[in-house]
């Protein structure tokens, strides 16, 4: 099954399991000002497929900048490392948010190059996370967070 989007029953139950937040930036979908994508987390061009393991809820932001990437520069050490793969691994593993909830922080190799590489701190992703605190909605809870 290699389709071009993922629709209807299938979408619904990725979105589901991402518990309507972004994989990476953990973005809320039901606020943000674009649809969310269904994201290959292997890309096609790279072998993967449309298995449900093999996909993820990507805001524009996050998809446009993974696009085909799989590892990126650890910018600590500048060592290749992969990127976060939300169907193997738990975000808290690898991420955790700065004092205030506003940026996303690297914990780990693996975190380090995924927010370097879909620029996860954007300043109007930074902005959105501060709209969000001031409201109740941001950071997400524990089971939230992957």
């Amino acid at each position: 099954m290699n389709e071009k989007r993922v629709r209807g029953k299938k979408r619904q139950e990725i979105t589901q399991r991402a518990q309507g937040r972004c994989e990476y930036c953990r973005c809320p979908e039901y606020i943000g000002t674009q649809a969310f994508s269904v994201e290959h987390i292997l890309p096609r061009d790279k072998g993967g497929n449309s298995d449900l393991g093999n996909l993820a809820l990507s805001c524009q932001g996050c998809n446009n900048r993974k696009h085909i990437s799989t590892e990126a520069p650890d910018p600590l050490t500048k060592d290749l490392a992969p990127l976060f793969h939300p169907r193997q691994e738990s975000w808290r593993d690898h991420f955790g948010w700065s004092d205030d909830f506003s940026r996303v922080l690297g914990l780990t190799p693996t975190g380090r190059a995924t927010v370097e590489r879909l620029q996860l701190n954007r300043e109007e992703v930074v902005r959105f996370r501060r709209v969000l605190y001031t409201v109740g909605e941001h950071p997400p809870g524990p089971e939230e967070q992957g």
